[in-house]
């Protein structure tokens, strides 16, 4: 049996405006069942690339295929693979929730005998039986984005693309999105587009972080973490000689090194900051080490990078690239001559 496509393939994809490069030279894949994060900042081409993948915006170059069919190629055969939630999604106020995804599933061309079944099973996913008969116009926020949600898994297509979906959620409602898009794992394959990165964090197998309209760091965020810090940090409160903290250190784990320490406080304790290339937790064998030197501790916390620390390293690193290279392809600004 041949291996089944990526549910996502995306190749040297390039997208101008007027000589104005949105997306530049974009490559990945995304696997089916696989839920992938997709992170930038503000005009960083998310959106851009987002609307190519479900072919509502063409692409300037390269190519876009969804389970093997070409996006340019077979429009029509994409639109049926892909459930799409835009941001701010669209709804029609003035329907009621289960006539909207009625007249969405035949749309979706779903067969009448199978819509029924199953728009009561997205119903039940999404937690909308209570206001299967509520007009959309009434409903709260975190209601409307489980419809849209609803409604772009209504015809079970492979491959789900959403952008924002947790926008102006309260916590509450965050979680019920969450826990909902994570009962996808291995059924569909989601790529999300957020600014919450704790929850991309939590929900996502993989993240894409893309800037300027590159891809600038890819992987887990564990992999993202180590690769891009390779370190985790610890933060000590103790009193004692720190003279003596290298060698115990360095008995202990030989990446273990002091990166940072204060003076003394009032009662003699210095906070000290500690990282390490080790990804195991040294806690308990960093305070057996530091009390056998007659060290006393008054706090141990460990720090690893978040998402959010990785997101920033990520972009940064890709800006100071290229600013450089801004810097090198101006010319040089000559003195004025002086006029006779």
């Amino acid at each position: 049996m041949p291996d089944q496509p990526p549910a996502i393939e995306v190749t040297h994809l390039v997208k101008t405006y007027g000589g104005v490069t949105a997306v530049s030279d974009i490559s990945f894949t995304v696997a089916q069942g696989e839920i992938v994060g997709f992170l930038g900042p503000n005009g960083a081409g998310k959106s851009t690339t987002m609307r190519i993948l479900t072919g509502y915006l063409p692409a300037t170059a390269g190519t876009v295929s969804i389970c093997g069919a070409s996006v340019a190629a077979e429009p029509d055969l994409i639109k049926r693979r892909i459930g799409y939630m835009p941001e701010n999604n669209p709804l029609p106020e003035d329907m009621r929730v289960s006539e909207y995804l009625y007249f969405r599933g035949r749309l979706k061309e779903v067969p009448r005998r199978k819509l029924g079944p199953r728009i009561d099973e997205v119903l039940e996913v999404c937690d909308l039986k209570r206001v299967r008969h509520k007009i959309i116009g009434q409903l709260s926020k975190g209601y409307r984005q489980r419809v849209g949600i609803a409604e772009a898994i209504l015809a079970e297509p492979p491959v789900i693309i959403m952008d924002e979906p947790t926008i102006g959620l309260d916590p509450h409602q965050i979680l019920i999105v969450r826990d909902l898009i994570a009962s996808l794992r291995g059924r569909m394959a989601v790529i999300i587009s957020s600014h919450i990165l704790p929850e991309i964090e939590m929900t996502c197998d993989r993240v894409l972080i893309i800037n300027q309209g590159r891809v600038v760091a890819s992987g887990t965020p564990a992999d993202l973490r180590r690769d891009i810090f390779g370190q985790s940090s610890y933060q000590l409160e103790i009193n004692g000689d720190p003279a003596a903290l290298p060698a115990i250190l360095a008995e202990l784990d030989a990446t273990l090194q002091v990166s940072e320490q204060t003076a003394p406080d009032a009662a003699g304790f210095r906070r000290v900051t500690l990282t390490t290339r080790r990804e195991d937790d040294l806690g308990e064998p960093l305070l057996r080490a530091l009390a056998s030197k007659n060290l006393r501790v008054r706090a141990l916390s460990r720090r690893q990078p978040t998402l959010e620390d990785v997101f920033l390293a990520a972009t940064r690193r890709s800006w100071d690239a290229v600013a450089p290279l801004s810097r090198d392809a101006q010319p040089a600004i000559k003195p004025p001559t002086a006029t006779p």
